[in-house]
This record gives structure tokens, sequence and C-alpha cells, in this order.
């Protein structure tokens, strides 16, 4: 499967979430959905802190469903921000996992997951109540609603071919504008 092709179909409506995206291609995907909708904060230069960022979010927004989105890279340089997720009691938190076997970030090389790595047992030993692996076009409409329970938190490691991410056009990553305009859509005025 690939990304481009599956990201957008697996979220479906954007404006069910608020959403923290990592890295790279993750971070382009997300982008790509609606040209950065407001309701999506997409990080620069923090490898690895998607997770931990969304837990943060999803504390402070109990009633509101926050979606991290990241890469198997970028999960990987935290992976500890797992068991944080159970630690902290947050339900409406869903993880989506791109899963590329691949640090896009930093040259397209291979990850652990090449090599056997299972981040979805990995959700699962730390304790991650729903956990779903998607290596197929035909589980999309599942991983879709888990991403939406409520009874969480949802983990979804979504195995995608390498290649590029989406290239979202005429995208303003200029991270102060991004901020604004998270906080807005987060608080309902600037």
């Amino acid at each position: 499967m690939h990304r481009s092709d599956v990201v957008p179909q697996l979220v479906g409506d954007n404006r069910d979430f608020l959403i923290i995206a990592g890295l790279a291609g993750t971070a382009k995907d997300i982008e790509g959905l609606e040209l950065g909708a407001d309701n999506a904060f997409v990080l620069g230069g923090a490898m690895g802190a998607a997770v931990s960022t969304g837990i943060g979010l999803a504390v402070m927004q109990p009633d509101r469903q926050v979606l991290v989105a990241t890469g198997d890279g970028e999960l990987l340089m935290n992976i500890g921000a797992l068991a944080t997720v159970v630690a902290s009691g947050v339900e409406r938190f869903s993880i989506l996992c791109v899963d590329n076997e691949r640090y896009g970030e930093t040259g397209n090389q291979i990850t652990h997951t090449s090599m056997g790595t299972d981040l979805a047992a990995v959700a699962r030993g730390f304790g991650i109540k729903n956990v779903l692996t998607v290596t197929a076009e035909d589980e999309i409409p599942a991983a879709n609603a888990m991403l939406r329970r409520a009874d969480g938190p949802n983990f979804v490691h979504l195995k995608v071919n390498d290649g590029p991410p989406t290239r979202p056009p005429g995208r303003s990553w200029d991270a102060v504008e991004r901020k604004l305009a998270f906080r807005k859509a987060l608080l309902g005025h600037s």
C-alpha cells in the first residue's frame, strides 16, 4: 500500500480530531488531507515528540478526540512515551503510526521495523488498550473506526511501502503561523 493513497482513507474527515503530526512523511501526509487544516499541528525539528505532545493535549482536552500521526522512525526515538499514554489515563486518544521501515527525516535509513520489530506488539506490551495492524486496504474501515473510539487509548499500525509522502501544495510551514492557527482551532479564538 502507498501512504498517499491510504492515509487519507484511513483518517477520513480530519475535522473529527485535534491532530498532532510528527516529522517527515507523516507530517506531509496529514498536511495533504485538507491543505493544512487548522486543527492539525505539525511538529518541526522535534523528532520523537509527537506522542508526548499529544498526551499533553489529550489530558487538557479530555472531551476532544486527539489523533497523533507519527512514523515508525519518530516513534522509535521516544518509544517510552507509549507507557506514559497508558499511565496518563487518556481515553479519547489515538496514535496512527505510518510504518515505511525508514527514517525519512534523516536520509531514509532503515529502522528496526525492517528487522522485525513489531510496533503493534510493543504498543500492546505497554498496555495500549486497542491495537490494530493494517496491511491491506480492506482493513482500512476498521482502522478508521478505531481512530475514533472514545474508549482508548488506540494504536493503529499502518504498514506502507517505502515511497514519497503526500506533497501538500501551497502549504505554509511557518511554525508561528501554524501555532496561532492551531490555537484558534483549539480555543475558538486567537
